[in-house]
């Protein structure tokens, strides 16, 4: 069920809490590997895999997982002691606070980055901080809470995009004067 007041946005916001979710997770079936018409980022702690575009990643611990309309995925749970977050937003809901960006261009959503990270206990429980305000501000009366509420998926993105690795830069072409 959406929000009160959400269809009066500028595209669409949610958050979610893994924890809820899996309480009857064992009477759904497995999420399909499919495109979703939105961004998801997701905190994840527990045992699963990730699969995305032809990639597959088993997630041991905790990882933070960044996922685009444009590539394929799912996520499979490898037992029932799922913990974390998820929210879900289009671009459109990013709109006011984006400035310059193009979300389908910034490096944490381009072909051949890395969107599902390994994160330690410390950098889960920082993260896990932002969520826990999304999820608590989502449910506010506070008349800017979607202002607000922006600005958490960019903290997210921008957290992701300096976790990147660096990439490896061709070596200069010397010039001779001719």
């Amino acid at each position: 069920m959406l929000p009160p007041g959400i269809q009066q946005e500028v595209g669409h916001f949610n958050v979610f809490n893994v924890a809820d979710l899996m309480l009857g997770y064992h009477n759904k079936p497995p999420m399909a590997f499919d495109r979703r018409p939105f961004y998801k980022i997701s905190l994840i702690r527990g045992r699963s895999r990730v699969e995305y575009a032809d990639k597959v990643v088993d997630i041991a611990q905790h990882a933070l997982w960044f996922a685009t309309s444009r590539v394929p995925y799912r996520w499979l749970p490898q037992d029932l002691a799922q913990t974390g977050y998820f929210c879900i937003f289009t671009d459109e809901f990013l709109l006011p606070a984006k400035g310059r960006m193009v979300l389908d261009e910034l490096p944490i959503f381009q072909p051949g980055a890395y969107p599902v990270l390994a994160v330690t206990s410390a950098q889960y429980a920082a993260i896990e901080a932002i969520f826990e305000k999304m999820a608590q501000e989502i449910t506010s009366g506070y008349a800017y809470k979607y202002d607000l509420l922006r600005a958490y998926p960019w903290e997210l993105i921008h957290v992701g995009q300096k976790r990147q690795p660096t990439p490896v830069l061709a070596p200069p072409t010397l010039l001779r004067p001719g």
